[in-house]
């Protein structure tokens, strides 16, 4: 389920009020597209990788991060070096990683509960007649299954790689599609169970 993916610590930035590392993860991914150059991105990369060793993470939990997204990345480096030059295609790909690890950094360190608390109190302010708890229960579900796909298609891999089947992509993608749409049945039961709405 979705607890699977926060990492349990007692670190500063498990401890850190979910607004802040959400609007920190705003900032910081806005700012790497506002701000063009390396010098924004290896700025970013230090931040991200600061905040991963200040929260207690091993290196292979940035590695596990990145791992569903390499042949994505790959693709790109390769478009972009078509298209420009590998100097720039590296700036792109880097742009992503960093972007990558930052939201990941976040889920790890941030329960469920505690995104939906951060986001009611940055919506505090909004009118009466806006439905604030939805909005917040429907972000931080958004932010939870981001990942949970991405775990979810390793298993699929994995166990179909044991089959010899890695390769077929029907065979990975009917069941990730199943076993997504039965979480997501198990999640609105939940919902429904506790008389959200």
């Amino acid at each position: 389920m979705l607890s699977d993916l926060y990492v349990f610590a007692d670190s500063p930035l498990h401890r850190a009020r979910p607004i802040v590392k959400i609007a920190s993860l705003v900032v910081l991914c806005s700012s790497l597209f506002i701000v063009e150059g390396w010098a924004s991105v290896a700025v970013a990369g230090i931040l991200v990788f600061a905040g991963f060793a200040l929260a207690g993470l091993a290196p292979r939990h940035a590695f596990v991060s990145l791992r569903p997204a390499f042949w994505i990345l790959a693709a790109i480096f390769a478009v972009q070096v078509y298209l420009t030059d590998v100097v720039f295609a590296g700036f792109v790909v880097a742009r992503f990683v960093v972007l990558i690890l930052a939201a990941a950094l976040v889920t790890l360190t941030t329960k469920t509960s505690e995104f939906v608390d951060g986001i009611l109190s940055a919506l505090r302010f909004a009118p009466s007649w806006v439905p604030k708890a939805r909005i917040a229960l429907a972000i931080s579900l958004c932010l939870r299954f981001i990942p949970l796909v991405r775990t979810v298609l390793g298993e699929v891999r994995e166990a179909q790689r044991a089959r010899g089947l890695d390769r077929n992509f029907k065979a990975v993608l009917v069941p990730l599609v199943v076993r997504i749409l039965k979480t997501a049945d198990e999640v609105s039961q939940a919902i429904y169970s506790r008389s959200f709405d």
